[in-house]
């Protein structure tokens, strides 16, 4: 498709990358700074939320906002933190794209200092000239104590956010019968 652009669509392509890279950015701070708000103008009024583990499942602005108000009422002080995030986009409709976003937090959890591995697996929409969230799938491979780090890294069980011991959710080439096969999408 790229050899079919004008050069202003591909001008145009690189705009709504970074628009969308700096959404996953923004998204951090949002969640530091308890920006109920900020929430609003990310998510698409229809939005979802969810994680693999199953513990979040929102559906529509108002159970993410809902969600996110009670995660913070769990947490002291975060910091989240992006690192690589590949965004594609739907040949089909320029107003939908998604994406692959990786993440660190430092979280104080019920008074405890954790460190928290994440991943996103996101869709994009754009609406009314604004890229937004409206899918937004999160996953761990860590949510440890700090104390614990050393040894629950390589622990199957290192997701300990819930006081127990819950399976990580990746690399899934380990824990998933189907594998990193979302991973091809991508490729």
């Amino acid at each position: 498709m790229l050899q079919e652009m004008t050069i202003e669509d591909r001008i145009r392509r690189l705009e709504d990358r970074e628009a969308i890279q700096e959404l996953g950015i923004l998204y951090g701070f949002i969640m530091d700074e308890r920006d109920e708000a900020g929430i609003r103008q990310i998510f698409t009024s229809d939005a979802t939320l969810r994680s693999q583990d199953g513990v979040f499942a929102a559906s529509g602005i108002e159970e993410i906002v809902e969600t996110y108000l009670g995660r913070f009422a769990a947490l002291g002080p975060t910091n989240h933190y992006s690192h690589g995030h590949v965004v594609r986009f739907d040949d089909a409709d320029p107003d939908t794209a998604t994406g692959l976003l990786a993440g660190h937090a430092e979280v104080a959890r019920n008074g405890v200092a954790m460190q928290v591995a994440l991943r996103y697996k996101d869709t994009y929409r754009r609406v009314g000239g604004k890229w937004q969230l409206a899918d937004r799938l999160m996953s761990y491979m860590y949510y440890l104590p700090v104390t614990e780090y050393a040894e629950g890294l390589g622990d199957r069980n290192s997701v300990r956010a819930y006081g127990d011991h819950r399976p990580s959710d990746w690399p899934e080439s380990l824990y998933s019968e189907s594998g990193s096969d979302w991973l091809k999408a991508y490729l």
